[in-house]
């Protein structure tokens, strides 16, 4: 006969957000303050709430953040990972434009993959965790992220890509494997000084050539 639940000990059961964006200082993580330092955007799931719910709500209260969409990472599940108990976190991520932070927010700076500073829980291997989910989207396509915005030039998104992937990148061979993905609008700037230059925008479903992973793998 099985057992009834209430036989088996429950873990609380949290979701812990990485919400990435890219400053003037280079990457960076949202973090708010707890007794533990910095931390994650971060809640313990409710009664009837599913995980998508909890992150939410978790980014509304704790972080000011909304109408973001947000995807799940992995489940950290060490015993030891909460002083206070047996807890269980399901980490999620999101990247946004580092102009639609609230402005009374915090950015922790990252460097080489993780945060600058030390972080309560396993959290700053939640970081590192979206740091390397962040990359293996970006390399398949252009800023799918929108970190840019619609429109933007060569430069600007090169410049993108060599800070998501702490990597100076040669700009001619950046730019032959970006052209399959993107298109020029015939519209030009002048906002990153210098000549005018054409602004680009995605092509819907368009995706780098595969050359373009090694390139930024350095491989």
């Amino acid at each position: 006969m099985p057992s009834d639940l209430t036989d088996f000990p429950r873990p609380s059961v949290a979701v812990d957000v990485a919400v990435l964006t890219v400053t003037d200082h280079g990457p960076a993580v949202v973090t708010v303050d707890s007794r533990w330092g910095d931390a994650l955007p971060g809640t313990f799931l409710h009664p009837g709430e599913t995980l998508a719910d909890a992150a939410g709500r978790a980014l509304r209260t704790k972080a000011g953040i909304e109408g973001v969409a947000f995807h799940q990472l992995r489940m950290f599940d060490a015993p030891d990972r909460d002083d206070r108990g047996w807890v269980l976190s399901m980490a999620h991520a999101t990247e946004v434009a580092a102009t639609t932070l609230p402005p009374d927010g915090r950015a922790v700076t990252i460097e080489h993959g993780r945060p600058t500073v030390p972080m309560a829980f396993d959290h700053a291997d939640m970081v590192a965790a979206a740091v390397l989910d962040l990359r293996t989207r970006y390399a398949d396509a252009p800023d799918p992220s929108g970190l840019l915005g619609p429109r933007f030039t060569l430069l600007r998104l090169r410049r993108l890509y060599e800070i998501v992937f702490d990597r100076t990148l040669p700009k001619d061979t950046f730019r032959r494997h970006a052209l399959g993905a993107i298109h020029g609008t015939g519209e030009v700037t002048a906002a990153d000084g210098g000549r005018p230059a054409e602004l680009y925008e995605r092509l819907p479903g368009a995706s780098f050539p595969r050359t373009m992973a090694a390139l930024l793998g350095g491989r």
